[in-house]
């Protein structure tokens, strides 16, 4: 919606380069922080179960933008990250973009009834979203590396997921309100 200053008819100044870059800075935000989270969670700290936080902390990434911003990390986005994330040695190619673009849309789709809810709720159905593209990875990764592969491993990733999905929320909301928010620019 238009700010009454924007519908007034009339010559507006045009902005300025600062102004433009600002602007393009806040909108890229949520796709920067989401690629610098996950080269963060790749760097060797030798932390035990550290492989599984890389999925984790991107599929609580995409969530939580894809609910509160979804114009600023639209489907080719997440794509790409989703190839990222395979490369980073992960998945099989193709696994991580397919687990990433079905919590996106599971995202878009449950916007208009998760806004304005509480934490507790939006965190609830983040866990049954990645708990459900979790549950699709195993028989994909099965497939595709043509070996059966234990499931254990996936009921650690959905649990870490869930655990780090409060903190990186905390983290993208304060940067929401200050250096990623698009009013301000």
């Amino acid at each position: 919606m238009a700010s009454a200053e924007e519908q007034r008819p009339g010559i507006r100044p045009r902005r300025t380069l600062v102004q433009r870059l600002d602007i393009a800075a806040r909108g890229a935000f949520p796709t920067v922080a989401t690629v610098l989270l996950m080269l963060i969670a790749k760097a060797p700290f030798g932390i035990a179960g550290q492989a599984a936080l890389l999925p984790a902390v991107t599929l609580a990434s995409i969530w939580f933008w894809s609910l509160l911003r979804p114009a600023a990390i639209p489907p080719p986005i997440v794509f790409l990250i989703g190839i990222l994330l395979d490369l980073l040695g992960w998945l099989p190619i193709g696994v991580g973009v397919l687990m990433l673009l079905s919590l996106h849309g599971l995202a878009v789709y449950w916007r208009p009834r998760l806004a304005g809810a509480r934490f507790v709720l939006v965190w609830l159905v983040f866990v049954l979203a990645a708990s459900g593209v979790t549950a699709l990875e195993w028989p994909l990764t099965v497939a595709l590396e043509w070996r059966v592969l234990p499931p254990a491993p996936l009921l650690f990733q959905v649990v870490l997921t869930a655990s780090v999905y409060p903190v990186v929320a905390m983290v993208f909301a304060r940067a929401n309100r200050t250096v990623a928010a698009p009013e301000k620019a």
